[in-house]
């Protein structure tokens, strides 16, 4: 069932296995927030095993521009446009979220982002990255790091 993410309120729906839940919950919330004030977008979750196609597509730009592989369990997804920009989002239950930034337009920004829930380690697979700290009113701590998407997906 999806599920219109409230950030007014936090709640761990469909997030609960995680032990990140409230951190991941208000990461979750941060960027509902930032993309309803910014584009007026309503940012809507689907459980992971409803939304094959962000988690494949995220997943195979991950193995195809630097070979990663996540280990954690993708609990929920979403994929959107807005403007000329392809979003995906991908929340996994270690409490990491990625999210893909694609331009539509040739020459125009595409880039892989990772958010760490407060709390969490750095998962292994993602260990060469820096992250740098952001602090945020709904999920704490942020620590995040990116890549450029050098090829076409």
């Amino acid at each position: 069932m999806s599920y219109a993410v409230d950030f007014e309120t936090v709640s761990t729906v469909g997030l609960e296995s995680s032990p990140h839940a409230a951190a991941l919950a208000g990461l979750r919330a941060n960027e509902a927030r930032y993309f309803k004030n910014k584009y007026g977008h309503v940012f809507t979750v689907d459980p992971a095993d409803k939304a094959e196609e962000p988690v494949a597509w995220v997943t195979r730009i991950l193995e195809e521009e630097r070979g990663i592989v996540i280990s954690a369990r993708p609990l929920e997804a979403t994929a959107f446009q807005v403007e000329n920009i392809r979003m995906a989002y991908v929340f996994y239950e270690d409490g990491l979220s990625i999210n893909v930034m694609y331009t539509v337009d040739d020459g125009g920004k595409r880039a892989v982002g990772f958010k760490l829930s407060d709390g969490m380690e750095v998962p292994a697979e993602l260990g060469d990255f820096k992250f740098a700290r952001q602090k945020s009113k709904l999920a704490g701590t942020i620590r995040g790091s990116y890549f450029v998407i050098k090829k076409e997906h």
